[in-house]
């Protein structure tokens, strides 16, 4: 199977020159933040290697920095952006191509500071996020990747156009943009809120990829949370209001996380590689406070369904191509087959107002999906092909108006626009 690495690896990376920011108004959070990593199992962990090995699959270090193929953090997973391709980095104790010659401080600054001994970092490695990491996750980590075996594997230099091949051009980005705190979409005190925030926002960098971005790329301070469209799947709303308007509620989230898999659907795009590689592995407790943290200390109540009205003629030509290619799999009356498919009714890709994710799918499928213990889903073909802009167009009014809740307005121009 292909691995998916485009949305979120991408977003990264068009932060790489004039991206990726932490936005947003400055504020003294020290000593929430210090608490927030401080709580956890893992940070009272005897074993320091176990607490690193955890921080790691939190921070998904090994989405950027380990290739389907290669050596485990040996680098080489191929970063495309609009500024040209980058390449995730060996951080391997190799002494050559690696990190071997790095010290605790050294490891730190690149987190923190973006700055590595011999060079200034790009954003690519989501330093904007990082920044937020407490100096004792900081070396857990760097004490973990030295107990790794060193992997002789050179790196490659980022092939990018002029003038994005001046690295010293990021330190004035940075000046202009690096904050020392990332705004929040939800509210809260508790002390399961503040390490939500703590693992969303610094470790798990959620905001790279949902938050939009304003003319020079950096991260707009007033809408954190609320999605970004800068790759082929979109980045959907997790604010409060945009997760209890899909229905989601903190149950549902941290089953998610956990299995990739909710009564609102499975997790596909990037999403699916942050729960195969990172999300999966955390604790019980950790994932309620993620869960807390996106929705608030207050959660909203989950939103029901709404009757749409839509022309019966267009919803029974998109009830035709349903059963036509979509219901062997989804169930006659979408509610889906275990191991096959998912249920179609509330499905949170339905009940977006935005169809671009929704046409996405038909075009170019879904690849088949392993979930933790023994759910996996089967691949899903792409309709690129096989249905017209008008079909897929009619599908599309069909799922939203009947399971999704959403308007029947998705015109033929829309889909042929994402071909």
């Amino acid at each position: 199977m292909r691995r998916p690495i485009t949305l979120r690896r991408t977003l990264l990376l068009l932060g790489t020159v004039l991206t990726l920011s932490a936005c947003g108004g400055k504020h003294d959070d020290s000593a929430a933040l210090a608490a927030a990593a401080a709580l956890g199992p893992q940070a009272t962990a005897a074993d320091p290697l176990a607490r690193g090995r955890y921080l790691v699959k939190a921070a998904d270090c090994a989405a950027c920095h380990t290739t389907a193929d290669g050596a485990p953090f040996a680098g080489g997973v191929k970063l495309a952006s609009p500024f040209g391709t980058f390449y995730g980095t060996n951080i391997t104790p190799d002494k050559d191509h690696g990190i071997g010659n790095w010290s605790a401080d050294d490891l730190y600054k690149a987190l923190h500071d973006g700055v590595a001994p011999d060079k200034q970092l790009y954003p690519a490695m989501p330093y904007t996020s990082y920044r937020r990491l407490s100096r004792a996750d900081s070396d857990a980590i760097y004490a973990y990747l030295m107990a790794q075996k060193p992997a002789a594997v050179a790196n490659h230099e980022p092939e990018l156009s002029f003038p994005f091949t001046l690295r010293f051009g990021v330190r004035f980005w940075n000046w202009m943009f690096l904050e020392d705190a990332l705004p929040d979409a939800s509210t809260g005190q508790t002390a399961q809120w503040n390490r939500g925030r703590y693992l969303a926002s610094a470790l798990g960098h959620c905001t790279e990829c949902h938050t939009p971005r304003g003319t020079f790329g950096q991260l707009d301070g007033a809408k954190p949370l609320t999605g970004a469209a800068l790759g082929r799947i979109a980045a959907p709303d997790i604010t409060p209001h945009g997760l209890a308007a899909r229905g989601w509620t903190a149950a549902d989230l941290q089953t998610f996380f956990a299995t990739g898999i909710a009564p609102q659907g499975s997790a596909f795009g990037e999403m699916y590689p942050v729960v195969h590689l990172s999300s999966q592995y955390l604790t019980h407790d950790d994932l309620r406070a993620i869960s807390t943290y996106l929705l608030g200390d207050q959660a909203p109540a989950p939103q029901p369904l709404q009757p749409v009205s839509a022309d019966a003629a267009q919803l029974e030509a998109g009830r035709n191509v349903y059963l036509g290619v979509c219901a062997g799999c989804h169930g006659l009356n979408g509610e889906g087959k275990p191991h096959v498919a998912v249920p179609m009714h509330g499905n949170s890709t339905l009940r977006q107002s935005d169809a671009h994710n929704l046409i996405a799918a038909m075009l170019d499928g879904i690849g088949a999906q392993d979930f933790p213990g023994l759910e996996r889903m089967q691949e899903m073909p792409g309709f690129a092909n096989q249905l017209s802009d008008t079909e897929l167009a009619q599908l599309a009014n069909y799922l939203r108006a009947t399971w999704g809740g959403q308007p029947a307005d998705v015109t033929a121009d829309a889909v042929k626009a994402l071909r």
